[in-house]
């Protein structure tokens, strides 16, 4: 990774106090509670912020924040349902994006490629890509 996920997680989340409005004080609370605990409160904290981004849909910093968030959980738990969840946010976060340069995107894309990779999407894809190569075409 061409960055660091939890600096850009700082940044993120120091750009979102106006995309939350009356929300900006338990995204704080439960952002100083991710990042002071681990394990199961952790956790907790993390699913709480996801849910807090599901009702601002259209609060991109605080989307990548979450992006950010996910991976930094994928390090203290690496189990599937995370780096789905993280592929997930990823995919909406690119598509609302409809190709718009932001301060995220570019590290957001290669987040995505790295959730896909844990969880060996990415090997898949080039060995469909290979075997389309291989494959005869009409006419060979």
């Amino acid at each position: 990774m061409q960055f660091d996920p939890a600096l850009a997680a700082r940044a993120a989340f120091e750009r979102c106090k106006s995309e939350l409005g009356s929300d900006w004080s338990t995204a704080v609370d439960l952002e100083d509670t991710f990042s002071s605990n681990a394990g199961e409160i952790a956790r907790h904290a993390h699913l709480e912020l996801l849910a807090l981004a599901d009702c601002h849909p259209r609060a991109r910093s605080f989307q990548a924040f979450c992006i950010y968030i996910t991976w930094q959980q994928v390090t203290e738990e690496t189990i599937a349902r995370h780096f789905q969840t993280g592929i997930n946010l990823c995919e909406a976060y690119l598509a609302a994006s409809d190709g718009d340069l932001d301060d995220d995107r570019e590290q957001i894309t290669e987040l995505h490629e790295s959730f896909k990779a844990g969880l060996g999407l990415t090997e898949e894809d080039e060995i469909q890509i290979e075997f389309r190569r291989d494959t005869p075409k009409g006419g060979d």
